[in-house]
């Protein structure tokens, strides 16, 4: 049985560095390619990454056994193109790539608001670079991205150290819940707050939600905070399109205040629709709907 999400992503420094090298040395076509390589390893070697994402592919997309094992490897292929974009953009190779904005206008009404706005987005696409498209918001915009910061602390340096600062905050999720207080602080400051909603780690609250035709477990927190503070809630992804461009979708959550089942569900649909249009880009590549298929 695949394992349950664990707060950290798989990877190690070495890789990081040959992709870099090969990336500012030799360019995106040869990071490319040397990924092609990369994502056959993983198909082979990431055994519960695999079982898990062959699942997701065959169960719950009702895919063949044939296409559910190339798009395992077609998904890995994504996934890398992903990484080495984000290290190529804040690398300095922003220009390299073309944007496209979908519902950019609801963020800019968040920011003329001047309240402050929940930005919930997933595991999916790539989410990380989404700071360079809120550059291009008619307001400044300050983002404050919410995290448990468990990634692995030697590749979370070397990447700071080859890429240039970014301009995010980070507010650590605190079992004392004194992250609220920031969250508040932001808020009032007119910032943007960033959090995933797709990843619940043990031993934290859960809220338990159909996606693509089987319950799965979400983390709570997202949906609370988003459901209670006076502030507007939006969905947001940034996916990959071709081997250039990406395009970021943002859509206003459809609930009621203090309704976090009603928000959680919009959120869910929101997911779904995104994946039928992007179904390579799904990278919670653990058992997502374990706790409650078995």
């Amino acid at each position: 049985m695949a394992k349950e999400w664990e707060g950290k992503s798989r990877g190690s420094v070495l890789g990081y560095k040959i992709f870099v090298f090969c990336i500012k040395k030799l360019g995106l076509r040869t990071a490319y390619f040397v990924l092609i390589f990369v994502a056959f390893y993983f198909c082979f070697f990431a055994k519960n990454s695999t079982k898990s994402i062959y699942y997701y592919f065959r169960k719950r997309r009702q895919y063949s056994r044939f296409k559910s094992v190339i798009s395992i490897y077609k998904s890995y292929f994504v996934f890398g193109q992903t990484i080495i974009d984000k290290i190529a953009i804040s690398s300095g190779l922003r220009n390299k790539f073309t944007y496209n904005f979908d519902g950019i206008d609801h963020l800019n009404t968040v920011l003329k608001s001047k309240n402050g706005g929940i930005l919930i987005s997933a595991h999916i696409g790539n989410f990380e670079i989404a700071e360079y498209f809120l550059n291009e918001l008619e307001e400044d915009v300050t983002i404050s991205l919410l995290t448990t910061d468990a990634e692995h602390g030697d590749i979370k340096a070397y990447l700071e150290s080859v890429t240039k600062k970014s301009n995010i905050k980070f507010i650590i999720i605190k079992d004392d819940l004194s992250h609220i207080f920031e969250i508040n602080a932001a808020l009032s400051r007119n910032e943007i707050i960033c959090i995933t909603g797709d990843r619940y780690v043990k031993p934290s609250k859960y809220l338990a939600h159909n996606l693509f035709g089987q319950e799965a477990l979400f983390p709570a927190g997202p949906f609370l905070l988003g459901s209670r503070l006076r502030v507007p809630v939006i969905f947001v992804y940034v996916m990959k399109e071709t081997t250039t461009r990406y395009h970021l979708y943002a859509r206003i959550a459809d609930f009621k205040k203090r309704d976090q089942i009603a928000l959680l569900k919009s959120y869910t649909e929101s997911l779904e629709w995104m994946l039928k249009k992007y179904p390579l880009q799904w990278f919670n590549y653990f058992d997502f709907w374990n706790d409650l298929k078995d």
